[in-house]
């Protein structure tokens, strides 16, 4: 049997930051079912730093991740986590409205937006077609946020304070007895007081293993795609691209164009998969909005972002389940809220509070725990 103070179930973004705040004071074991951590969601993300991004509680979240993302812990990384992409949302004719009611919500969050006519936006992003856009707003302090080496830090960091991350150890069975959690695996047996159920769109699945309840979890399947860029035409400064109404987006990715329909399809826990409609729907969409033709896909994927009710993260203990710590629908913000994400579980599991720099941004513990969703 192998025992630790906390076992996390799964090591992707979620579970990878949540063990390393914990295992600065406490011995964790992270328990993921796949051969490398990261392989769904995390490994399929190509994430951006927006704090206009989710509800009033995800961006509260982004904006207590900043200070991580820009001042890196010594040693985390060995390269910059972000570097410079505008983000700009662009309205059709009919779209003026939403663009206005956005505009004037995130100003008072973000005020270095600016408001763009139609020829301007057409300036920055030149495929756009004219007739198109009627006018956009953009975020130049957009940051892309370098995925892999954000959660390889984390993982890297989890063990260099002594944390363990054990590789094909699905979750098979999971019991309560006398102050502990048993967890069976193909990995071995393992046992914690504390059990933080950290498994993307699997964490309705491993509750009712445990038999806690749901929380209605809604895996949703999200289709990306890259393509060759216009022959000639320097995309390299060209901001993350997107309807205002998040029917697709667009941006320069590793020298390629990454294209999407921006699709939520419900779907089940599996090892998500590009539907041909879905990149057939992004291609008419991209191509009525803009000058570009896609006469051949380079590479193509999905991934499942998770959403509860109410699309807010959920962090907290279950008040059915002793020892039973919900870390859960991040949707897709959870690689822009990590650092936050991480420190609110580990500081909810150790004290039974958040940490002052959180609450300062006005979060609450009720906000993020599972009750509300009860």
């Amino acid at each position: 049997m192998n025992k630790s103070d906390i076992l996390v179930i799964g090591a992707g973004m979620a579970g990878a930051s949540a063990a390393y705040e914990l295992a600065e004071t406490r011995g964790v074991t992270v328990l993921e079912r796949e051969s490398q951590p990261g392989y769904h969601t995390t490994g399929r993300s190509a994430a951006q730093f927006l704090e206009t991004y989710g509800n009033a509680t995800v961006r509260a979240l982004s904006r207590a991740s900043h200070g991580f993302f820009f001042e890196t812990p010594a040693g985390f990384a060995e390269q910059a986590l972000l570097s410079k992409r505008a983000a700009m949302f662009i309205a059709r004719a009919d779209q003026l409205d939403a663009l206005k009611l956005f505009e004037d919500e995130v100003r008072r969050l973000t005020p270095s937006i600016v408001r763009l006519s139609a020829p301007e936006a057409r300036e920055i992003v030149p495929v756009l077609k004219e007739g198109y856009v009627a006018a956009a707003v953009i975020e130049p302090e957009s940051m892309d946020i370098d995925v892999h080496a954000l959660h390889q830090g984390y993982l890297k960091g989890l063990r260099q304070r002594g944390g363990k991350v054990v590789t094909g150890a699905e979750v098979t069975a999971l019991s309560r007895s006398k102050g502990a959690w048993t967890l069976e695996t193909p990995a071995g047996s393992f046992a914690a007081p504390v059990v933080v159920n950290a498994a993307g769109a699997w964490c309705d699945v491993i509750a009712e293993l445990a038999g806690v309840r749901p929380i209605g979890l809604v895996p949703k399947r999200r289709t990306a795609f890259t393509v060759e860029p216009p022959p000639g035409l320097d995309i390299s400064a060209w901001p993350l691209t997107i309807d205002i109404d998040e029917e697709f987006y667009f941006k320069p990715e590793s020298g390629l164009l990454l294209l999407s329909p921006a699709d939520q399809t419900p779907s089940p826990p599996c090892d998500a998969r590009p539907e041909d409609i879905d990149v057939a729907i992004a291609v008419d969409r991209i191509q009525t909005a803009t000058a570009l033709t896609v006469p051949r896909i380079a590479h193509r994927w999905a991934g499942l972002r998770s959403f509860v009710a109410d699309k807010s993260p959920v962090a907290g203990m279950d008040d059915d389940a002793e020892g039973f710590f919900w870390l859960a629908g991040q949707g897709g913000f959870g690689i822009q809220t990590a650092p936050a994400m991480g420190r609110a579980a580990a500081a909810l599991i150790v004290s039974g509070a958040l940490p002052d720099d959180l609450r300062d941004q006005g979060l609450r513990a009720s906000d993020l725990a599972p009750q509300r969703l009860r």
